[in-house]
């Protein structure tokens, strides 16, 4: 079972995500707000602007504070569980050696 980092140390099985997506849209934010009503919602931003949603087979909505097309390249085969890359963490791609800036 393959496991995508979604920040801040939470992870997401890979076989159990149906969608990912920008919160932006109208459609979006209704999605949010009736898994709100039925307590669906896995808001795993630790306060940070939520920036992919998540939806999985079970019908759950997790809000994750990394971008969407960061989080489906990890879905892809890409950095599954390395790094954080949230805005303003300059630690978190340090692949060539290159001091933090």
């Amino acid at each position: 079972m393959k496991f995508i980092n979604i920040g801040f140390g939470n992870m997401v099985a890979s076989h159990r995500v149906v969608a990912i997506a920008a919160p932006d849209s109208a459609p979006i934010k209704r999605l949010i707000a009736d898994a709100r009503e039925d307590d669906r919602v896995i808001d795993v931003t630790c306060g940070r602007r939520t920036r992919a949603v998540i939806i999985t087979d079970s019908d759950h909505v997790i809000l994750s504070a990394i971008q969407s097309e960061t989080v489906a390249g990890r879905l892809s085969g890409g950095d599954a569980g390395e790094g954080c890359e949230l805005p303003g963490d300059e630690l978190h791609d340090n692949k060539q050696g290159k001091e933090p800036v």
